[in-house]
């Protein structure tokens, strides 16, 4: 097998770190000739002094004998104090600096120099840290930059989450944890598997495994929509608990509530209950590449049917019942169709109104509808409603 070299640089964001001091590191993607990807952390004065030497290694490709053949790229020097916004504007240059770094001739892009820079190290494995000090924070790149490196705007600041058991990952493109593991979470998709990174390793963890370091996290939910949403079945599921739904594809519902966990409380005619978010699209939605890539794969586990939980916060999250769903969902339904005929009643009394005055018949007391039985369990006392039972 022939010598290591890099195919691809890409720089991801950077850290700020509070040990053994203050100070920021750049976090880069390196993509390997046999396949592998690794990150690596580097300081902005490690890589100046790696540009340094490289530029002493080849002068005619660095312009130092004639400026018209300089073909390695220039990076500003450091400045006397780093600070975070230095760190971030800087980004885009070095994103540059790499991608034409690694498409320079062979002679220069696979030199023992620079492969052995960007060789993983100790401290990218485990860094020094100290527990008595802050995490160090991570500011990732948003997504759209990386496509465009002149239009690199601010950092994306990644929430820590710990994992509240042990999870064993079914595919390559998951990650395993084990309880009480911190991980830094890239992307959360509505369909609860969120993209994570622990130190050197990045996969998909399902979100009902995580919760946040500061306490319960009903509060990034979304409240209750009784009104609900219109979607569609794109792939049938058979209910395994009592408040699931069974559904088959095709089917249109209105969806209640977007759980974290990837699993929605929806609600078929009046019947209410919990299904894979990952199955449903928006009504009238074309059916992408990506849902169809996800048809081979298993809903995420729900927050209820996990075992051996063991959290940090003495008080769990508050989770609304099945019953108080369908109460509420019913409520809803009753109220519109009341709406709804209280708006046909005061048509019919406009065109009344355009009657002569003459001809108007005397008003005589309006006698209200019965309820229906619905109505009356839902709001009346319970020796009213024990009547009608």
């Amino acid at each position: 097998m022939g010598d290591a070299f890099i195919r691809h640089i890409e720089l991801l964001g950077y850290e700020k770190r509070f040990f053994p001091s203050q100070h920021y590191v750049y976090m880069f993607l390196v993509k390997w000739n046999d396949l592998s990807e690794k990150v690596v952390y580097r300081r902005f004065t490690e890589i100046y002094e790696f540009h340094k030497a490289l530029k002493e290694m080849f002068p005619i490709e660095s312009g130092d004998i004639n400026i018209e053949n300089r073909i390695i790229p220039h990076l500003p020097a450091p400045k006397w104090f780093d600070g975070q916004r230095s760190t971030q504007n800087r980004q885009g240059t070095l994103a540059e600096y790499c991608y034409t770094l690694i498409n320079l001739p062979h002679k220069i892009s696979r030199c023992l120099h620079v492969v052995n820079f960007f060789k993983v190290r100790h401290d990218d494995m485990n860094p020094v840290t100290d527990s008595q000090i802050k995490k160090p924070e991570v500011f990732l790149l948003p997504k759209d930059s990386k496509k465009n490196l002149t239009d690199i705007t601010g950092p994306i600041v990644l929430q820590t989450y710990r994992a509240v058991t042990d999870y064993e990952k079914s595919s390559t493109s998951e990650m395993s944890l084990k309880a009480g593991d911190m991980v830094d979470v890239v992307e959360k998709s509505e369909n609860g598997w969120w993209f994570c990174q622990l130190k050197n390793k990045r996969g998909w963890v399902p979100a009902a495994y995580l919760e946040p370091m500061d306490g319960p996290d009903e509060s990034e939910e979304q409240e209750p929509n009784y009104a609900g949403e219109a979607y569609v079945v794109w792939k049938s599921y058979t209910a395994v608990e009592e408040d699931e739904l069974t559904l088959k594809e095709g089917d249109t519902i209105e969806v209640i509530h977007k759980l974290l966990d990837g699993w929605w409380v929806i609600r078929k005619d009046e019947t209410t209950g919990y299904y894979p978010a990952m199955y449903l699209q928006k009504a009238g939605e074309v059916n992408t590449s990506v849902k169809s890539e996800q048809r081979n794969r298993s809903a995420p586990p729900r927050r209820s049917t996990i075992r051996n939980v063991r959290s940090i916060h003495k008080q769990g999250r508050k989770q609304i019942s099945q019953e108080t769903y369908r109460r509420n969902s019913r409520k809803y339904i009753q109220n519109r169709r009341n709406m709804q005929g209280n708006s046909q009643n005061k048509a019919s009394v406009i065109i009344e109104k355009n009657e002569p005055e003459g001809n108007k018949p005397k008003a005589q007391p309006a006698v209200p509808p019965r309820p229906s039985k619905d109505l009356i369990l839902n709001r009346c006392t319970e020796s009213t409603w024990r009547k009608i039972l």
